[in-house]
This record gives structure tokens, C-alpha cells and sequence, in this order.
């Protein structure tokens, strides 16, 4: 399947900014199974240095600088993007939960894609007893791992109700798993705090959800916006797999991913420091519109309606 991405991220101030720096996490790059066809990032008003690298996880970075004032900050990407959907071994052949736990221990693989990165405690999750014990019911030591993680998944998106605006982007893991409500960021935080205080290694996943779904299929939870879920290591064999949460499913064709980190502080998409006073409004827009092929084999926008129009 192919895809248009269109990502806007517009900041508004409340008075001039005469000066700031930012760190953009807003350029999609080929990992397994997705493939970037084109990307290209613009941001208005136009920095006077731009600074473009990988960090250790190899997500694409934009460092930039804005030194004239400005009371709004607009960085859009455009990219098409091509994603293929992987082939899982049935459940009961996968390793086991204590299987994984031992083998992640053991790696001596310091990589950016190693488990040894995503087995501890990270700036926003921590590991609560009341969050590990919760998993721990769907992950005793002799359960293949892929049925551990799913069933863990599912009672999540069972128990937590989707509220956005309940939570935000500072709210801690254990926090919305009392409240039982919160977004993608809450769900996929929840479920990897509960995995990693088993010893089983996940990661935090950025991403998009295509915008409007097949026929006869239900919206997905997330789209119009930055998604996130949960990368699950699954044993040297099989690598890392990939659970929403949120929407109750493994990961497929639906689902493009931005940036892989330990939690939502390795993948914001956009941090930084300004210099100024008063506050500040946030709007996010997100567009992802399937392609179809052409007569003659050039690609054209799948009428689904969604515009990627500016």
C-alpha cells in the first residue's frame, strides 16, 4: 500500500518571538516494511540555520534556528510512503515470556534496534509495581510471547476508556493507569511500563493511521493526528512486532511509522527553546490518503475523502 502524508504542526504566540531553537522529529525514514518514495519538510517563517542528522535511534532530525520575530511557527512534511505488511508465526510457536526475558538479559548487541534499550525505566515511564503486576496476569513465564503481548493489548484497550483531553503530554503512565482513561500516548505507555517491569523490552512507537478507512471497515482511534503504539521484542528470531493498543490490533498496513524511541520524550515531534513571553497555541493536522495506481502505471490520490490540499 501506498500513501500520502501530509503532517502540519502550527504554533501561534501570544507576542513576538524574536529567537528560537528547534529539534523537528517530523521526516519519515525506511525501516522494515515501509519504505519513504519522497519526503520533504518546509517551515515558515524560513530558519536561518537548518541542521538535518539521525539520532541514536536513527530517527531523522532537523535542528533549526529562527532568529527573526515571528508570532507563528509552521513545519509541514510532505511525503509519499510505501508499507508492507508483515508475516507473524502463530502465536503458540513464538517463544516464550521467560524465553525473551533471558534471552534480552543476555544480549550483548548495544545497537539502536537492540532489547537491552528498552528493558528499564525512561524519563516518562516508570516502572510501578500496580502497572507490572496488571500485566503480569496476561504474561505468566510459559506463554508464548506474541499471545502474552496481544492479550496484555486487548485487556488494555478493554479496561481504558479513549478521552483525549483527559490527559496530556505530561502525564505519567501510572497516572492514567488510575484514571483508566487517556490517549494512544497513555494506552502505549501503560503497556510498555507493564512489559518492561516483566523484563520483556518495548518500545515506543510514532506514527500516522491512513484518515479515512476501507469500506465497511470502522475509524480507527488516532487518525487525523500523530499516533502511537508499542514495539514488543519477541526473541532474536522474530524481532520486534508491533501492537496498537488504542484500536486493539497488531500493526499493518494502516499504520506508518514517524519515530521509534523508549517513550514520547525520544520521539516528540517537535521540542525546543524560545525566546518570549506569554503563551502559546498548538495545532496539529494530519493527513493520510492512499494511492492507486493509474492507467499506464503512474500513481494517483485514492478518492477517499481527505484532501492534501495546504
Amino acid at each position: 500500500m501506498i500513501y500520502d502524508v501530509r503532517h502540519e504542526t502550527a504554533y501561534t504566540y501570544a507576542t513576538p518571538v524574536p529567537v528560537g531553537r528547534h529539534l523537528a522529529r517530523m521526516m519519515p525514514v525506511d525501516r522494515p516494511g515501509q519504505r519513504v518514495l519522497a519526503a520533504a519538510l518546509t517551515i515558515d517563517p524560513p530558519p536561518s540555520e537548518w541542521e538535518e542528522g539521525r539520532d541514536f535511534f536513527d530517527n531523522a532530525v532537523s535542528m533549526v534556528v529562527l532568529d527573526v520575530p515571528h508570532q507563528k511557527l509552521v513545519l509541514t512534511v510532505r511525503a509519499r510512503i510505501e508499507i508492507k505488511a508483515r508475516s507473524l508465526p502463530e502465536p503458540s510457536q513464538t517463544p516464550t515470556v521467560d524465553a525473551v526475558r533471558r534471552a534480552a538479559f543476555a544480549s550483548d548487541d548495544f545497537g539502536p534496534r537492540s532489547p537491552v534499550h528498552q528493558l528499564y525505566a525512561s524519563r516518562i515511564v516508570s516502572l510501578p509495581s500496580a502497572i507490572r503486576d496488571y500485566a503480569a496476569e496476561s504474561c505468566p513465564d510459559e506463554r508464548p510471547i506474541l499471545a502474552a503481548a496481544s492479550e496484555l493489548m486487548s485487556r488494555i484497550h478493554a479496561d481504558f476508556v479513549y478521552e483525549p483531553g483527559a490527559t496530556d503530554v505530561k502525564t505519567l503512565p501510572l497516572m492514567a493507569f488510575e484514571m483508566r482513561r487517556g490517549v494512544c500516548q497513555d494506552f502505549a505507555h501503560v503497556m510498555i511500563a507493564g512489559l518492561r517491569g516483566l523484563g520483556i523490552p518495548a518500545a515506543y512507537v510514532s506514527g500516522y493511521l491512513r484518515t479515512t478507512p476501507p469500506p465497511g471497515r470502522p475509524r480507527l482511534e488516532g487518525s487525523d493526528a500523530t499516533h502511537a503504539w508499542v514495539s514488543v521484542w519477541c526473541g532474536e528470531a522474530i524481532g520486534w512486532v508491533d501492537f496498537d493498543p488504542t484500536n486493539d490490533m497488531l500493526t499493518g498496513e494502516d499504520h506508518l511509522t514517524l519515530a521509534v524511541g523508549r517513550d514520547y520524550a525520544d520521539v516528540a515531534p517537535v521540542a525546543g527553546v524560545i525566546v518570549g513571553s506569554g503563551g502559546q497555541r498548538l495545532k496539529v493536522g494530519v493527513d493520510v490518503v492512499p494511492v492507486v495506481p493509474r492507467e499506464g502505471g503512474a500513481l494517483a490520490e485514492k478518492p477517499a475523502g481527505a484532501s492534501l490540499s495546504p
